[in-house]
């Protein structure tokens, strides 16, 4: 209680508050919530972007925590049970059948997720073609609520599922967590309690234990219904009133508890390997307790956690710039204040470093170190300028395309504000707040805040050691890291000092040219000129949002232009800006001078093209070209920040070889393609060779043609605006070789039937099947609709065959395409891990139901859920700016139009098409098996 007191003082000292009361944050005015009488939650607000779309959510103020040890997994195996059939949708698949009719595909838009403390169910992007979908929407949650049908034999077959589960998900980081949590959680329920549960629960639990659980936990007072869309607000609160209102009020009915976590005097350390990880993660947890309730949806509370936010902001940035450093221990870190790991009930401050092979002493003691650094002298008035410039600058991008957001964005907002209890004040209170206390956030208010609230310290504190186990690799003792830690706090720790360039990105303007010619694209609304050297510029202004711009931009070449023995070399050069910086800046130093700014530029280099994408706001476009400029001309060599990375490379590449998935995956690519070393991953002995110098040369080689790319710009472009910038920075760059292309490198697949077995060390045993059926196909816009619909055809028939009525596996991953180059190359490939003891009778079904899409053509139901979720889908995409920059390439630099006719063939294509197309490519004769069974 002193220290809220505290708190409450310093911050009416600021001006933040002006009582003794923190002032209540509002609820959105745009949120309509409420409560019914028997207890349900309600949020619903009405947003038309993207028009006739809706999100239904119920979230669960219950998980794993609330089982008992005879229940161990049983929320989880609920979720599950909540898809097999309810009152008003009877059987395994009325519900899910009904909506794929509609649109609303298994998976992507109707999902849900179990954790320790919530559940939440979802159907997102629901179209709203009449009345009787809401009313159907409305039904499920009703039914989810509290008529989930629980029948034993679908109870049976689910067992089977859920342990293969379990077997696709017990992968190294979940062995870790299982025994890493027992030793941070010691004396909290949280310890025993990982969602997945145990197996022997899920396989062998009497069906009465499930609805015991079920009708105890799932229940108004615990539920709330979060709807967000194109929608009537006050019809859909009517609605919730009418159909929520016969779900009973819970009598006498269990206490919810939030499970504490106990504090701890000396630090707890927990040391696990396993065999099957790649990287070695140093996490250090300072545990403090949550916010008091009467602190909880106050301004004082988002005050504090946007103090927070500066401060875990600019520790991060300190710690990146270490990592830039050839001596550094680690080459990744984060910093962030919140849940301490999974609880509810304890927060953290926390520190996390992906340390270097030999290194995690040196790592650990740099995150005490730095963290010691923080508490004692606190933050520079230069660090926190350039934090609450960022910060100005991403609620005013929020703020600006606030008309213009998904729903999901506000979805998970009020499921935080149901299942937390967070504020939802609306992001036009929060931008204003952010503008009213920005001018009095400083320094020295900043630090004050932080040691007043006691959040870095050096008690209640959790440590945690992850890596690789193998031979030769040794991990420092409780003990040592014990003894570091002492060490490193009673160390006479100097204060943080930087140097900040006040230096422009550009310190000369290049020679302008000019835009020499000017075309329109009526088909697809576009405007398209042609620079002085040769470049050729797309753009498409739109008002899918307020305030964004988009652009790629694109030429032939990539990795394929240089001779197989500079492969990997040529694989590394997209990273050259990212490492050394541009012009005059490090990548570290360009961050600095960035700050305040929305602009930025990445570099993509694949294997027959390059090229740029990036991202700004209106008033920052200037910024996006100047970056782009640098990227072309002037690439920098930072050798300190690349012998770090790659020490971190090196290192993952040493643990590979032990990770099963790597494993199938390079498998997999030497069957199909021999020994190409251009499918091939690096190796460590092929870092070892890499030339930073030849790096950077092969990167130079790639850009010095710019009269060869395509730029293209989609969202809020003026073109007035935008064309004196583009003949400075764009126009002005030198042209060369205008026939510059790509080079034919034979990534052509082995042809005929192969069949490859073997056998792999592995801690969870699972078998790992993968077949691939390839050909060639005419790359046209109906065959590339009908290799993706036959995609989606088999994710729903295979859930149908080998997940539910085989209980085979979790899930078979299914990928189609038809490739560019090499032209036709067609690809149909299946995944899915099973019982080493059943894979003999579950692959079979993989081959069986392709051959009867071959032969009989697809089932008419399936057909027709996928025909409109792709027509549902469409009309989504053409709503947003990412669908038209990919759009506008595609056309301008491949020749494609994917657009204008796309939804006319979509309507047109019929079964029929999808029998030829999968008729044809099995015809060809050309079938991979690859089985990854465990060494016995």
């Amino acid at each position: 209680m002193r220290k809220s007191i505290i708190l409450t003082a310093l911050l009416l000292l600021t001006g933040i508050i002006n009582a003794q009361a923190p002032q209540p944050l509002p609820i959105d005015p745009k949120v309509r919530f409420g409560t019914l009488e028997n207890g349900l939650t309600y949020y619903i607000r009405q947003n038309a972007y993207p028009e006739n779309r809706a999100d239904f959510y119920i979230a669960q103020k219950v998980g794993s925590m609330q089982e008992e040890d005879n229940q161990a997994g049983l929320a989880h195996f609920l979720e599950h049970m909540a898809f097999n059939g309810t009152k008003n949708f009877p059987g395994k698949k009325t519900m899910l059948n009904y909506l794929e009719t509609i649109g609303v595909k298994f998976g992507a838009n109707v999902n849900a997720y179990t954790s320790f403390d919530e559940t939440v169910y979802n159907l997102s992007n629901v179209p709203l073609v009449r009345e009787t979908v809401i009313d159907s929407c409305l039904l499920v949650l009703h039914d989810w609520s509290s008529l989930i049908a629980l029948e034993n034999e679908q109870i049976d077959e689910e067992r089977l599922v859920i342990k293969e589960e379990w077997r696709t998900r017990n992968n190294a980081q979940t062995r870790i967590w299982d025994k890493q949590l027992p030793v941070i959680f010691a004396g909290s329920k949280y310890a025993d309690r990982m969602p997945i549960g145990k197996m022997e629960v899920v396989e062998h639990f009497p069906y009465q234990v499930l609805k015991d659980y079920y009708h105890k936990w799932y229940r108004p007072d615990l539920q709330g219904i979060i709807i967000v869309g194109d929608v009537d607000v006050d019809q859909i609160e009517a609605k919730i009133k009418t159909m929520f209102a016969d779900v009973p009020k819970p009598t006498d009915p269990a206490e919810r508890v939030y499970f504490p976590v106990p504090d701890n005097e000396e630090p707890i350390v927990s040391i696990v390997t396993d065999p099957e990880t790649t990287n070695t993660r140093v996490t250090v947890y300072m545990k403090h307790d949550i916010l008091p309730d009467e602190l909880k949806k106050t301004q004082a509370e988002l005050m504090i956690n946007i103090v927070k936010g500066l401060a875990t902001t600019m520790l991060s940035d300190r710690l990146n710039e270490i990592s830039q450093k050839a001596d550094a221990p680690f080459a990744a870190s984060i910093i962030y204040d919140g849940d301490f790991f999974v609880s509810k009930t304890k927060d953290a401050w926390t520190s996390i470093a992906i340390s270097k092979e030999g290194k995690i002493t040196e790592t650990f003691a740099t995150l005490i170190r730095e963290n010691e650094r923080a508490k004692k002298f606190g933050f520079t008035d230069s660090e926190v300028e350039r934090a609450k410039a960022n910060l100005l600058k991403n609620y005013e991008n929020m703020y600006n395309n606030r008309n213009k957001e998904l729903n999901d964005r506000y979805v998970q907002e009020y499921v935080r504000s149901f299942v937390d209890n967070e504020g939802i004040p609306g992001v036009e209170f929060e931008y204003e707040f952010v503008k009213q206390i920005a001018p009095v956030i400083n320094a020295q208010m900043i630090n004050a805040m932080l040691q007043q609230m006691n959040i870095i310290n050096d008690k209640n504190v959790a440590i945690t050691i992850t890596g690789p186990e193998k031979e030769g690799l040794k991990y420092p003792t409780e003990e040592e890291i014990l003894s570091t830690f002492k060490a490193v706090v009673a160390e006479d720790i100097t204060a943080y000092e930087e140097t900040v360039s006040n230096e422009p990105l550009i310190t000369e303007l290049p020679k302008a040219g000019s835009v020499v010619k000017v075309d329109t694209d009526t088909k697809l609304d576009a405007t398209i000129w042609t620079l002085s050297n040769g470049i050729k510029v797309v753009i498409k202004k739109t008002d899918y949002k307020d305030d964004q711009i988009l652009m790629s931009s694109i030429a032939y070449g990539g990795t394929s232009i240089v001779p197989d023995a500079d492969y990997h070399n040529a694989s590394m050069t997209s990273m050259v800006p990212y490492v050394g910086g541009i012009g005059n800046f490090s990548a570290t130093d360009l961050k600095k001078v960035l700050a305040g700014k929305s602009a930025s530029v990445n570099a993509s280099i694949g294997t027959y093209t390059q090229g740029f994408h990036g991202s700004s706001t209106i008033k920052d476009i200037e910024t996006l070209l100047q970056l782009t400029y640098l990227h072309f001309t002037a690439p920098r060599k930072d050798v300190e920040a690349y012998t770090s990375i790659m020490d971190m490379i090196k290192n993952q590449l040493k643990n590979l070889s032990s990770d099963p998935d790597f494993i199938m995956g390079e498998k997999r690519k030497q069957v199909a393609y021999g020994d190409n070393i251009r499918m091939k991953e690096m190796t460590l002995e092929d870092a070892e060779k890499l030339d930073y110098d030849r790096i950077i040369e092969i990167y130079k080689e790639l850009y010095a043609n710019p009269g060869t790319f395509t730029f293209t710009f989609v969202g809020t472009v003026d073109e007035s605006a935008l064309k004196p910038l583009v003949e400075q920075y764009i126009a002005s760059l030198p042209t060369g070789d205008k026939n510059a292309s790509y080079k034919d490198i034979n990534l052509n697949i082995k042809k005929g039937k192969i069949v490859e077995v073997f056998e792999q060390e592995m801690k969870t045993p699972k078998t790992t099947a993968y077949e691939l059926y390839s050909g060639k196909l005419d790359r046209t816009l109906k065959n590339q609709i009908a290799v993706s619909a036959l995609k989606q055809i088999l994710d729903i028939v295979y859930v149908r065959t080998v997940r539910e009525e085989a209980g085979g596996t979790y899930g078979v991953g299914v990928g189609a395409s038809i490739s560019r180059i090499p032209e036709g190359q067609t690809m149909l490939q299946m995944q899915f891990d099973t019982d080493p003891e059943r894979v003999s009778t579950i692959t079979p079904i993989i081959d069986r139901e392709v051959r009867n899409i071959a032969e009989n053509g697809p089932e008419e139901e399936d057909f027709q859920k996928v025909r409109e979720y792709m027509l549902k889908k469409f009309q989504e995409d053409e709503k947003t700016n990412n669908y038209w920059l990919g759009t506008l390439v595609s056309n301008s630099f491949y020749g494609e139009d994917t657009h204008s006719d796309y939804y006319n063939t979509v309507k047109n294509l019929t079964g029929k098409d999808i029998q030829a197309l999968t008729k044809e490519l099995l015809s060809q004769g050309n079938f991979i098996e690859v089985i990854m069974n465990p060494k016995k």
